[in-house]
């Protein structure tokens, strides 16, 4: 029975991080799906659901009234989810520059974001974060493939800034999303992404319908295009940056709470996983969203499983060995996080993959036990115009 286990657990670990991605890449070299693009401005309105954002909203204000976009094409709406800060005294500053300030009682960001598309007229609608700053290009490079009428939504490029000040886990943080950017240009190139982030997408205006409580918006938002039978592509030039969070505590916590929704979200959108219908896209959401977040069981049962082996052979022994290395440079990571060895890759990344999984495991206990994440407080790090 640990035979079994053992190499049932290194299976499944292996297919979420090397054989799903290796068919992704592969598929998008030989199954290409090209989409038409084009040099087309039709109106846009940029939305952001703000709550206590005064660190950050003023900057994203200045920056996304800066981008090359045509004026009179573009209008900017924040809706402030019961913000008790200076978020929107700073919001009411721009009022003269074409900035809309919709002032709502707190009730989550799902009805933030309700309210603002129902208050915008833009035939295309662009969501951010309040600590996203954009790229001078970025919203040209956004819209350029709706002049495809296949396509329903447009991913966009999210980067972490570089700072000295992140969080240990900041390093893995940026090889993720570096990694990520790859499998999203291969799974654009031969169909659809799995889902954009919040940092930056887009979608048709005549594809959104209203975001439900409980769940990951940019998820829901932009794998309801897939449902209604039209593309989301990625825009590799339409980029976004972020800075990296400050503290690791605070990271680990909104990690749970997003991978908490992204199951319910998951949960939301279940017809999207029948392949019979959406075809390589339910593989690709169900491998990327659910097998790969609960990789963490399989990796509990590898450990056990070898350490159960040890003396049976060498490759048992040699996992197991693997595995406890791993482990100690992440726990050594923590104990060391406040000097320089402390972040250096070698601890930062092994901290990075199993605070991730931890996470994860946690969010699915919470769903277990039937705990919703509706309420959303930020707690964002400054952010800056690059």
């Amino acid at each position: 029975m640990s035979v079994m286990l053992f190499w049932g657990a290194l299976a499944a670990i292996a297919y979420a991080y090397v054989v799903f991605p290796l068919i992704v890449l592969l598929r998008g070299r030989l199954w290409s799906r090209p989409f038409t693009q084009g040099d087309i401005t039709p109106r846009v309105s940029i939305i952001v659901a703000a709550h206590n954002e005064e660190s950050s909203i003023g900057s994203k204000l200045q920056n996304v009234l800066s981008v090359d976009y045509p004026a009179e094409r573009l209008e900017v709406i924040i809706a402030s989810d019961g913000s008790d800060d200076d978020t929107e005294n700073i919001v009411r500053q721009f009022g003269g520059r074409g900035v809309r300030l919709l002032s709502l009682p707190r009730r989550g960001k799902a009805h933030a974001m309700n309210a603002a598309v129902a208050a915008s007229s833009g035939d295309i609608l662009v969501f951010s974060d309040a600590n996203s700053m954009y790229a001078s290009g970025a919203v040209r490079a956004l819209v350029r493939p709706f002049a495809d009428p296949t396509v329903g939504g447009v991913a966009g490029d999210q980067r972490y800034l570089d700072e000295a000040s992140a969080a240990i886990t900041a390093d893995g943080e940026r090889a993720y999303w570096d990694f990520d950017r790859k499998l999203k240009e291969a799974q654009s190139q031969a169909g659809n992404v799995t889902s954009a982030t919040g940092a930056i997408y887009a979608i048709r205006r005549s594809l959104f319908s209203p975001v439900p409580e409980g769940v990951t918006d940019d998820f829901v938002t932009s794998t309801k295009v897939i449902a209604q039978g039209c593309r989301l592509v990625f825009a590799p030039g339409a980029v976004a940056f972020e800075p990296v969070a400050r503290s690791g505590g605070v990271e680990f916590g909104r990690k749970v709470r997003v991978i908490t929704r992204g199951f319910q979200s998951v949960l939301e959108m279940r017809a999207l996983l029948n392949p019979f219908r959406y075809g390589f896209y339910a593989i690709q959401l169900f491998s990327h969203k659910v097998v790969r977040r609960l990789v963490a069981l399989p990796l509990l049962v590898l450990l056990a499983g070898s350490l159960i082996l040890w003396n049976d052979s060498l490759l048992y022994g040699t996992v197991a060995f693997g595995q406890l290395l791993l482990y100690g440079c992440a726990a050594l990571g923590i104990a060391l996080s406040r000097t320089r060895f402390g972040r250096t890759k070698v601890l930062t990344l092994p901290l990075f993959f199993v605070a991730v999984n931890v996470a994860a495991l946690m969010a699915a206990l919470k769903l277990l036990v039937g705990q919703r994440v509706v309420m959303w407080d930020p707690q964002r790090p400054q952010s800056r115009v690059s």
